[in-house]
């Protein structure tokens, strides 16, 4: 890879660790306000569409796709078990959620939530399997070791937890796709 190759490689990763941190604060501040009394007011406010969840929701879930398929296909990056599971489960999300997005479907939620968690779930599994090497909870077999943290954006945002943080924040905006569809205007 050439200096510009490098260059291009460092800013992708970069930005996609910067929306990381901002899905991951997402998924911190929007399950509490979907649940809370005056938190559609508030939801309605940052989401005045009940349809606009699902569209940041696919925007996410698209942009979670493309990087994986750059750190594979383009920087040659060989995923190991537990990243093809993520992807199993993030890449349906996207036909998924686009159709939802465009019909308008307010009760979507109700399928891509639970895909969303489980995700969530790998891509906790595979971190702690990163940060934890000598456990060994998931035989990786041939290729790519689960433990392998080719990516380290700031000491601790690997491609798990790129994975992580897209699953979690689309699972929050589905509890605010919950709530708008519950909450009279």
């Amino acid at each position: 890879m050439g200096s510009t190759g490098i260059a291009i490689y460092s800013g992708v990763i970069q930005g996609l660790a910067v929306l990381a941190m901002v899905c991951l604060l997402g998924a911190v501040i929007f399950p509490p306000m979907s649940f809370s009394r005056g938190g559609g007011v508030l939801l309605r406010r940052v989401f005045p569409k009940p349809v606009e969840p699902y569209q940041w929701a696919l925007a996410i879930a698209t942009t979670a796709m493309l990087g994986s398929l750059y750190l594979s296909e383009v920087v040659g990056f060989v995923p190991c078990r537990l990243c093809w599971y993520q992807r199993g489960f993030m890449y349906p999300l996207v036909p998924v959620l686009g159709v939802i997005a465009f019909r308008g479907y307010l009760g979507g939620w109700k399928l891509v939530l639970p895909v969303s968690l489980v995700g969530a779930g790998i891509s906790a599994l595979h971190i702690f399997e990163q940060f934890n090497p000598e456990v060994e909870l998931v035989a990786c077999g041939s290729g790519a070791p689960c433990s392998a943290r080719y990516v380290a954006v700031f000491g601790w945002i690997s491609i798990p937890v790129l994975a992580g943080s897209a699953f979690l924040a689309i699972a929050a905006l589905m509890l605010v796709a919950r709530r708008l569809a519950r909450t009279p205007e």
